[in-house]
């Protein structure tokens, strides 16, 4: 996941939401225009790459840029049109948009997971269980393979993934004899002891971001979101997070948070000097670090998350892309071909290669991804952490069917506890009531 992608976790498109409850799309044969069912053997898949044709692929992830290269270089007969539609919630909105039109879908498009049942349940996405999906199974890792899945059904196959880490700058912790936090109460003393010895550095920066603080939740134990096709429920008083609340209140209280917004030249400035002392975030960070802070090559690190209990080995996911076939897109064995081949085959490996953190277990096993020294972190191999928090993700975690619109008003609601008085607690509360209006409005059930 890129740092662009990243930002549109707070989404402003209120409308994302509309063609949820109705659903949408076609039934068409995995040959034809449309597909809510394909069926597409091994043998269809060849003679559909040996005959040739054109697909259009919605991404804006940039290793696929090379994918598209080698693909065509294999099957010359097809053509990749790959479009940068808009990032995130851009690309969502024309897609949408494209759907209601019934023209102008692309074949295949890239999807967060945290928007894919949004998608799926509206029946904008083909069900790939007709092209045998079921055998790849055991192919990537826990998380992102349960986030492809919604209602018993696959829709999309996961193309990376943001197994949660502790980021930190080895200089800064240094220089103030600060150890790295092993768990969160550890954190919590860092900050004040990095603060206190000097006040313009602050542990970590976070204005309230709704990615991060469900992947948070989902660490600590949380599972405020119950899903049951059009049924949903959030209840935000669970344990896992009041233990998150808990935590983070104390340092919004403290003043130990820096006030930069995440992603700002601002940001990458803290980033650079050291203001910013660490970020808790998903794996896909190192390259971001390498390519936006060039002020601190060399003195970064990567750790394993923080935890809540001493000795544990629990993290969350933090990001990342699934591809996806749109019912209302053509070509669906090829589609469905180039999706393999991108996050499976030859191309999960070329995306690797050139800095996606992958979802694939074969490539997160390889001895030339754990062992590869980055410069940029002092020669450490923080493959090996990330490839082992890859493992370590918790299980049961699952998102509302309009997730994007959620995310979207987190910050009129729970945000405002990092800008007022009111308690991080009580703002989730809000969050919680203005998202379950929202869900009763389009029409699901809410309990």
């Amino acid at each position: 996941m890129t740092a662009i992608s990243r930002r549109s976790l707070l989404l402003g498109a209120a409308s994302s939401a509309l063609l949820l409850a109705a659903g949408c799309g076609s039934d068409d044969a995995a040959s034809g225009g449309g597909g809510g069912a394909p069926k597409g053997s091994d043998a269809d898949i060849q003679a559909a790459l040996d005959a040739g044709g054109t697909i259009t692929v919605w991404a804006w992830e940039p290793t696929l840029k090379q994918v598209v290269t080698d693909f065509q270089a294999k099957y010359p007969k097809v053509k990749v049109n790959l479009v940068n539609a808009g990032t995130g919630d851009k690309q969502y909105t024309a897609l949408q948009n494209a759907i209601k039109a019934g023209s102008g879908v692309p074949d295949v498009a890239q999807i967060e997971y945290y928007a894919l049942p949004q998608f799926a349940l509206a029946k904008s996405l083909t069900d790939l269980g007709g092209f045998g999906s079921a055998k790849l199974d055991g192919t990537f890792t826990p998380g992102p393979w349960n986030a492809v899945h919604a209602g018993g059904a696959l829709y999309g196959l996961p193309m990376d993934s943001g197994p949660m880490a502790l980021f930190y700058n080895k200089e800064v912790f240094d220089k103030h004899g600060v150890a790295v936090p092993a768990t969160w109460d550890d954190f919590y003393a860092a900050a004040q002891k990095l603060h206190a010895a000097d006040p313009k550095v602050y542990i970590t920066s976070d204005t309230g971001d709704a990615g991060f603080t469900t992947s948070m939740i989902w660490q600590a134990g949380g599972r405020p979101y119950k899903v049951d096709g059009t049924t949903v429920g959030i209840d935000f008083t669970d344990a896992g997070t009041k233990k998150f609340t808990a935590l983070w209140q104390k340092l919004i209280d403290g003043k130990l948070l820096s006030p930069v917004n995440g992603w700002s030249d601002g940001w990458y400035k803290g980033l650079g000097d050291g203001t910013i002392a660490s970020l808790v975030i998903g794996a896909w960070m190192p390259a971001n670090l390498e390519s936006g802070v060039k002020a601190a090559d060399g003195k970064w690190r990567v750790a394993p998350m923080p935890q809540w209990e001493a000795g544990g080995k629990v993290t969350a996911e933090n990001g990342g892309s699934s591809l996806a076939l749109p019912t209302a897109g053509g070509n669906k064995n090829l589609a469905w071909a180039f999706t393999k081949y991108a996050t499976v085959d030859a191309g999960a490996q070329s995306r690797a290669d050139n800095g996606a953190f992958p979802a694939t277990i074969a490539q997160l096993n390889t001895p030339a991804f754990r062992d590869k020294e980055l410069s940029y972190f002092g020669g450490q191999k923080v493959n090996q952490v990330l490839a082992d928090a890859a493992t370590q993700v918790a299980t049961g975690w699952s998102y509302l069917p309009f997730q994007v619109y959620a995310n979207s008003i987190y910050g009129d609601t729970a945000g405002k506890a990092y800008v007022s008085a009111t308690p991080l607690q009580d703002a989730l509360k809000a969050w919680q009531d203005a998202s379950l209006k929202y869900g009763k409005d389009q029409g699901f059930t809410v309990k």
